[in-house]
């Protein structure tokens, strides 16, 4: 039987030593942190060409987080490949020969990739906020100022709840290809073109990334936007629903399927 600590040093040797996972990891951080820059100082000169409701409802913070949108499909291939590469190699069934309890295998490996998403994802929130105040110039905001914090530890937060829905998805589907070719249109179209039809936009409020977000806006109805039917944390509650499912349904086929 591997112990715990055993289980975690495994997984932890796994993650550092692929390049693939590393740099995907590097590719979030900077998309984000660029587009955000890139989107905050444009609208720094586009500023007073608004109309007066979306200067009004100007949110400074979640402008910075711009780049998420691309910066959160980089999370999501390194959620993929950790899980997925297992299957693609062949090597799920030499771990598991190592690790039979299927439990301490599959909640190991999320555990240390979790927690490397955090750190990033806190790490990439950060420096997409300070940044994008820079460029944003009088028409920016600081850290101190009512929710803002809030917003940005929530944007890790976000960033690392998205790497590990991406892990039980792919933990249910066993391959790396599906899984992106399910999860990349959903995050980058599907919820993007839902939450823009009037129709639709209800039920894409519901939605992981969606609800989510939430957390990192400080003005409700930013920008002239219908506000949502659900506060920051509630959004970020409706998110970890949608994880703790893909993990439930992850350790379920890992434990009822040969590998």
């Amino acid at each position: 039987m591997a112990s715990v600590p055993a289980v975690l040093r495994s997984e932890w040797t796994k993650i550092r030593t692929v390049a693939s996972t590393v740099w995907t990891l590097a590719a979030a951080l900077a998309v984000t942190v660029a587009v955000g820059a890139a989107l905050s100082a444009l609208m720094r000169v586009q500023f007073d060409d608004l109309d007066e409701v979306s200067r009004m409802t100007f949110d400074p913070t979640m402008i910075s987080f711009s780049g998420m949108t691309l910066g959160q499909l980089a999370m999501i291939v390194f959620g993929v490949l950790v899980v997925g590469t297992e299957y693609s190699t062949g090597m799920i069934r030499t771990s598991l020969a190592a690790v039979p309890q299927r439990a301490a295998f599959l909640y190991g490996k999320i555990a240390v990739a979790g927690l490397l998403a955090l750190v990033v994802g806190l790490l990439t929130s950060f420096l997409a906020f300070f940044t994008g105040q820079a460029m944003l110039g009088e028409h920016g905001t600081t850290i101190g100022e009512e929710n803002v914090l809030r917003a940005v530890v929530g944007g890790g937060l976000y960033m690392c709840l998205l790497t590990v829905f991406a892990m039980g998805v792919t933990a249910m589907l066993r391959s790396s290809i599906l899984s992106l070719g399910i999860l990349m249109p959903f995050f980058f179209l599907v919820t993007q073109i839902m939450s823009a039809i009037p129709a639709t936009r209800d039920v894409a409020r519901y939605f992981p990334d969606q609800a989510g977000s939430a957390i990192m806006q400080v003005v409700p109805g930013a920008l002239g936007q219908d506000p949502a039917p659900y506060g920051p944390w509630g959004g970020l509650g409706i998110m970890a629903l949608w994880v703790a499912a893909a993990l439930a349904g992850g350790y379920l086929v890992l434990r009822n399927r040969d590998a």
